[in-house]
C-alpha cells in the first residue's frame, strides 16, 4: 500500500524521520506500522452530551476496521458542545462557533500529522457540518459517520417535548410534577435528538451526498448496525486510499442537489441551507440560497417526522431508513444516480439492490400523496431580508401571516414576554441583533418557540429573527434575515405596531411602513457596541459571512 501513503511517508520515511517513529513508538506503534497507510480518526467524544458520549466506543470499532484492512488508525478527539443544553442561554451563542472550531481542529491535526485517510465520527448538531467542511479543506479519502438516533422517552416524548412542557407549565396547562416528570424521561440515553432535527437532518444530507455508508444516517445510537457502520467505515476509507477517492470528487454540485432533495423528502431542518452552503464552500462549489428554491419548486415533503409530523427517527430506522426513500426518488428521476459515493460506487449501484418500505408503513408518503407538493425550506425576500431569509412553512402554519410588530432586541427578553402572556394572538415577535455578527454567533430559538407552542398560539403568532433555529423548531417562523440588524438591515428599524407580511407563497417578508419613515429611523439609528471585544466570539463577529453565505469564516 505504498501508494497510498502520499502524507504519512514524509513524516515517519526515512533516517532522519528517527525522532517523529521515536514519539510514535509510545503511543501504540511497532516497526511495521510505518510502512501502512495512517487513518485518523477524528472522535467527538465527551460527556457534554448524550449525542456524543457514546462516540468513544465508535471510534474503536473504526479503529478495528482500519487495522484489520491494512492500516493503522489513530484516534484523535476533537469538541463538541450542546445545543439542547444551552439553547436560550448565552452559552447558545457558542453553538454554531463550535461547527468552525470543529472544522479548523480536524484540519490542525489531520495536516499537522501527516494522516492519509479520515473517518469522522460526529452526533450532535454542529459536528456534521463541522467534520465534512474540515474533510472538504483537506481533501483526503475520507468517510464521516454519524452516531445515530436516539430512542423515544416515555410516551413518545423527545427534548422538543421538554421545551414545550416549559411552555405548557407557564400556561397552566400540566402542574409541576408532570413538569419533572417529562424532563426526567424524556431523554433516554445515549444518540442525538431524535426527530427529523438538525443532527438527523444533516446526517441524512451527508448520505445523500455520498460522504457516508448506506444507511448510516439511519441507524440507532446504540446498535450492532451502527457498531458494523463504524468498522465498515474503517475498511471502506481504506478501498478509497487504493482508489485515491476524496471528498471534493465526491461533493460536487450534483451531489449537493441530492443531499437537497432528500432533506426536503424528509421535512428537514432550516440549519440545513446554512450548513449546506457552507460544506459547498469548503469544497469549491458554488451553492447559493437559491438553489433551494429551485430544487425545492419540484420536490414534495413526504415525510411524517417530528417536528411537524408524528413519527421519530427510530421509528423510521424500523421500516429500513434512509434508504428506499432514495431508491423510490432515485426510480422516479429526482436523484443524481452517476455520482460516486465513499463506496467507491456511484449512488444508483448502492441503491440497486434496495427494497421498497413495507406496504403497512405510514411513515413516509408515496410521491402520489404528499404531506406538502413543494418544498417546506422557503427562501423568503422582500425589503425586510434583501439578501434572502430562510423559513419552515409545512403548510399546517397556513401560508401567509400578516401581523403586528413586537421587538426585542435580545432572545431571553422574547421569551419572558411570551411566558408572560405579553405576546397575544396576532403578534409577529422580532428578535434581532442574534444574527452572526450581532449575537454573535445565530443563537437558535427553540425556546420561544416551544413556549409559543405551549402557550397555544401555534399559528395565532409569527416569529422572524436573525437568528437560527432548532430543527425541532415548527410554526410560523421566519430565521436568516440578512442584512441582519447589526449590519443595519431593515430589521433594526422596525417599532412596535408596525405591520408586517409573511408570505410564503410567494415567497416575500415585507414590513408595511412608508419609505419616508423608514428613512428618518434609518438617520436616528447607530451600530450598537459589539456584545464581546476578544475571544472566540471576537473573532467569529469579525470573520463571519452573512448566513445566506452559511456564516462561514474562511
Amino acid at each position: 500500500m505504498s501508494n497510498t501513503r502520499k502524507y504519512s511517508s514524509e513524516v515517519v520515511d526515512g533516517y532522519e524521520r528517527a525522532p517523529s517513529r521515536a514519539m510514535l513508538y509510545p503511543v501504540g506503534f511497532k516497526k511495521e506500522d510505518f510502512n501502512k497507510p495512517q487513518v485518523g480518526i477524528a472522535s467527538t467524544w465527551s460527556m457534554v452530551t448524550p449525542c456524543n458520549m457514546h462516540i468513544d466506543e465508535l471510534a474503536k470499532q473504526a479503529e478495528k476496521g482500519i487495522n484489520n484492512t491494512g492500516g493503522k488508525a489513530v484516534i484523535f478527539n476533537t469538541i463538541t458542545i450542546s445545543d439542547g443544553i444551552s439553547m436560550g442561554s448565552e452559552g447558545m451563542k457558542y453553538s454554531l462557533v463550535s461547527r468552525e472550531v470543529i472544522a479548523d481542529s480536524i484540519e490542525t491535526v489531520v495536516g499537522c500529522q501527516g494522516f492519509d485517510g479520515v473517518v469522522a465520527i460526529g452526533g450532535c448538531d454542529k459536528n456534521m457540518p463541522g467534520c465534512l467542511i474540515g474533510l472538504a479543506r483537506l481533501n483526503r479519502p475520507s468517510i464521516f459517520v454519524y452516531g445515530g438516533t436516539i430512542k423515544p422517552g416515555d410516551n413518545h416524548t423527545d427534548v422538543v417535548s421538554v421545551f414545550e412542557a416549559v411552555g405548557k407549565y407557564a400556561n397552566n396547562a400540566i402542574d409541576a410534577l408532570e413538569l419533572e416528570n417529562i424532563e426526567k424521561t424524556a431523554i433516554p440515553g445515549p444518540g442525538s435528538c431524535g426527530g427529523m432535527y438538525t443532527a438527523n437532518t444533516m446526517a441524512s444530507a451527508i448520505e445523500a451526498l455520498g460522504m457516508s455508508l448506506p444507511n448510516s444516517s439511519s441507524q440507532d445510537a446504540i446498535s450492532d448496525d451502527k457498531n458494523n457502520d463504524c468498522f465498515n467505515a474503517g475498511s471502506a476509507v481504506l478501498n478509497l486510499l487504493e482508489k485515491d477517492i476524496k471528498p471534493r470528487d465526491i461533493m460536487t454540485l450534483k451531489a449537493f442537489e441530492n443531499a437537497i432533495t432528500v432533506i426536503i423528502t424528509l421535512g428537514g431542518s432550516t440549519n440545513a441551507v446554512l450548513h449546506l452552503i457552507a460544506m459547498a464552500n469548503a469544497a469549491d462549489v458554488n451553492l447559493t440560497i437559491d438553489d433551494f428554491t429551485r430544487i425545492g419548486d419540484n420536490v414534495p415533503v413526504l415525510a411524517d417526522l417530528k417536528p411537524s409530523g408524528k413519527y421519530m427517527m427510530s421509528e423510521l430506522v424500523e421500516i429500513g431508513g434512509t434508504l428506499p426513500l432514495m431508491k423510490m426518488l432515485l426510480d422516479a428521476g429526482m436523484l443524481h444516480g452517476d455520482c460516486i459515493t465513499v463506496t467507491g460506487k456511484t449512488l444508483a449501484e448502492n441503491l440497486k439492490d434496495v427494497k421498497p418500505y413495507p406496504e403497512s408503513q405510514q411513515i413516509i408518503k408515496p410521491l402520489s400523496d404528499p404531506i406538502k407538493n413543494d418544498s417546506h425550506l422557503r427562501i423568503l425576500r422582500g425589503n425586510l431580508a434583501t439578501e434572502g431569509a430562510v423559513a419552515k412553512i409545512t403548510g399546517k402554519e397556513g401560508l401567509i401571516f400578516k401581523g403586528k410588530a413586537k421587538c426585542f432586541n435580545r432572545e431571553e427578553d422574547a421569551l419572558k414576554a411570551i411566558l408572560n402572556d405579553t405576546i397575544v394572538e396576532g403578534d409577529v415577535i422580532v428578535i434581532r441583533y442574534e444574527g452572526p455578527a450581532g449575537g454573535p454567533g445565530m443563537r437558535e430559538m427553540l425556546a420561544p418557540t416551544s413556549a409559543v407552542m405551549g402557550k397555544g398560539l401555534g399559528g395565532k403568532v409569527a416569529l422572524i429573527t436573525d437568528g437560527r433555529f432548532s430543527g425541532g423548531t415548527h410554526g410560523f417562523v421566519v430565521g436568516h434575515i440578512t442584512p441582519e440588524a447589526f449590519k443595519g438591515g431593515l430589521l433594526s428599524l422596525v417599532e412596535d405596531g408596525d405591520e408586517i407580511i409573511i408570505d410564503a407563497e410567494n415567497n416575500s417578508l415585507d414590513l408595511v411602513v412608508a419609505v419616508e419613515t423608514i428613512e428618518k429611523r434609518k438617520n436616528k439609528w447607530s451600530q450598537p457596541k459589539p456584545n464581546y471585544s476578544k475571544g472566540v466570539l471576537a473573532k467569529f463577529a469579525k470573520l463571519a459571512k452573512s448566513a445566506s453565505e452559511g456564516a462561514v469564516t474562511g
